[in-house]
């Protein structure tokens, strides 16, 4: 299994709208991609590793696929779409890893 970690970096004056990204980015992801998507995380930045520092991320999101080559047969067709609306939640530039996971919860 993989996980591919779409991350927005907590930049001073940024706009991010978590609602919109939760509730209407994610879930169009979702559709776009279908089976290939088994689910999906979003997490939204408290803090950082020492008492009052920001995080280092505004906003993540996890979209767990059984291969590398799953995701990209699912979003790639589709990339234009999804990319597109990024500018109706955020003007941050997002960055992108694929990790294996190792060990994940029960029943991933």
């Amino acid at each position: 299994m993989i996980k591919v970690s779409v991350m927005y970096p907590n930049e001073a004056g940024a706009r991010f709208n978590h609602e919109y990204y939760a509730n209407t980015h994610m879930p169009l992801v979702k559709s776009k991609m279908g089976d290939a998507c088994l689910f999906y995380t979003v997490d939204k930045g408290l803090g950082g590793g020492a008492p009052g520092e920001p995080p280092a991320y505004i906003a993540m999101c996890h979209i767990f696929c059984e291969s590398a080559e799953s995701f990209a047969a699912s979003f790639n067709p589709h990339a234009q779409a999804i990319l597109a609306d990024i500018p109706n939640y955020t003007d941050l530039q997002p960055v992108l890893q694929i990790s294996e996971v190792v060990i994940g919860h029960p029943g991933t």
